[in-house]
């Protein structure tokens, strides 16, 4: 299913206003045209045709409104190709495109056309599907258009933009609009850190770029906000710095983006917080849990300190805290500006991975035994941060739930705490108890932090 997105619009700035950030003084200034910046910046957004083959499945009660509900996990499977629209932004002029991972990220083929109608073979090269980024490397390109990352934590709402893509496939289109928010998450938008447009956004948007009347890239557009499945002028867009640190490390040969690893939990502090903590002002994250590993932890932070910004940019929520880590990468470290109780402090924090202590590994249940086609792992902060597993998560938990596995209710980020009585501490644990010679079985499980019981009968 092809996603809906944002396509953050703008208008530009007339041309004798581009040296500073005054509004138009005039109704002549605001009729000048936009064209040079579109002519500028549209060579570089491209169109990607995406393509991958599933398996669907088969069932002999097909149509039936009664046995539908018994049998649609059950028959036979057949191929299918799918396909998604979407667009994309070429960041460098050897063929370096970036787009969204809900477009191309388990493509088997993909087709880029560029604006003068060239056609090129992609590879996709780096793909993250937390922050909706896939970075594309198109075959036997040179010399492209492209366009330069503007430093996202410059922009301001109101700011004047552009936005181009391909919506619905008719062809690229330019859009302007406002900045019309920043720093904007929620639940509706998961883990994700976004700058708002009002711009209207349509299906095929998704990957094209957001940028400002210099020409410079603010944004990848990735979503809207409907309750009618059309544009609501509620649009958002991944922010350019994260985009040009993910775009970094695909050219530095890897193939997943690794984050920084924090190693807490915490709250945005909301106005009763702030008064129950006599703080002037809502303001920070409040730590409610480190990791005995955390960085944060070495570095001296405890819980109920509140981390109030990330290298002088501010932390208001988790999600922000986690794009300012994400956006300055692994390695070095980031001066962190905390208030504890005596006071405000900084202190440098290590821009670290995950540890993966202690190991894994990892258990595959095969054969004719009971949980057939169920994987599972010893729970680490890298395989925590990952699947988004509470900071002090520990035992073993499910990662790939297939065949006899997946029919009976099991799925991915279940953490197993008994099967039929006998606990679960270690992956060997549960192949152990996949042998037991029995019919009933039940299985005690943690998914997302409710205490769950599945029973059944093999």
């Amino acid at each position: 299913m092809l996603r809906l997105v944002a396509l953050i619009l703008f208008c530009t700035v007339p041309l004798a206003a581009q040296t500073d950030s005054r509004p138009p003084a005039s109704a002549v200034e605001i009729s000048l045209s936009f064209a040079p910046v579109v002519k500028s910046t549209a060579p570089a957004v491209v169109n990607i045709y995406a393509s991958r083959v599933v398996e669907e499945r088969l069932s002999p009660f097909a149509g039936d409104p009664f046995f539908d509900q018994f049998f649609s996990g059950y028959g036979q499977t057949q191929p299918r190709m799918q396909n998604s629209l979407g667009s994309g932004v070429i960041v460098s002029g050897d063929g370096i495109v970036v787009s969204n991972y809900h477009v191309v990220g388990q493509a088997t083929e993909i087709r880029v056309v560029l604006n003068d109608r060239r056609e090129y073979a992609a590879d996709l090269i780096l793909g993250d599907e937390e922050s909706d980024l896939a970075i594309l490397r198109l075959q036997d390109a040179e010399g492209l258009p492209a366009l330069d990352f503007r430093n996202s934590d410059e922009v301001e709402v109101g700011d004047l933009v552009l936005a181009i893509g391909n919506p619905f496939g008719v062809g690229q289109t330019v859009s302007s609009g406002i900045v019309s928010g920043l720093a904007r998450s929620s639940v509706e938008l998961g883990r994700g850190y976004f700058i708002q447009t009002d711009a209207a956004i349509n299906p095929g948007n998704s990957g094209g770029a957001l940028v400002d009347m210099k020409g410079r890239l603010v944004g990848i557009n990735t979503a809207i906000l409907t309750r009618s499945g059309g544009s609501n002028g509620i649009g958002f867009a991944i922010p350019a710095n994260l985009v040009q640190t993910v775009v970094a490390q695909a050219l530095a040969g890897n193939s997943r983006f690794a984050r920084p690893w924090a190693g807490v939990q915490g709250q945005a502090v909301d106005a009763g917080l702030a008064a129950a903590m006599n703080l002037p002002r809502p303001d920070g994250v409040l730590l409610s849990d480190l990791h005995p590993d955390s960085p944060f932890a070495a570095a001296g932070l405890r819980p109920g300190d509140v981390v109030l910004s990330i290298a002088g940019e501010p932390t208001n929520t988790p999600q922000e805290m986690i794009f300012r880590l994400s956006a300055l990468g692994i390695g070095g470290t980031a001066l962190v500006t905390y208030l504890h109780e005596n006071g405000i402090s900084t202190m440098d924090v290590a821009l670290i991975a995950p540890p993966e202590s202690p190991p894994r590994d990892p258990v595959t249940i095969a054969g004719a035994v009971a949980l057939r086609g169920l994987t599972v792992a010893r729970i680490n902060p890298a395989l925590a941060a990952e699947i988004a597993l509470p900071t002090d998560a520990s035992g073993v938990v499910v990662t790939h739930a297939q065949d006899v596995a997946a029919q009976v209710g099991l799925r991915p980020g279940d953490v197993l705490l008994s099967i039929n009585g006998r606990s679960i501490a270690q992956p060997q644990d549960v192949a152990d108890a996949a042998t037991e010679q029995t019919r009933r079985w039940a299985i005690d499980v943690n998914r997302g932090g409710q205490l769950l019981r599945l029973r059944f009968r093999l």
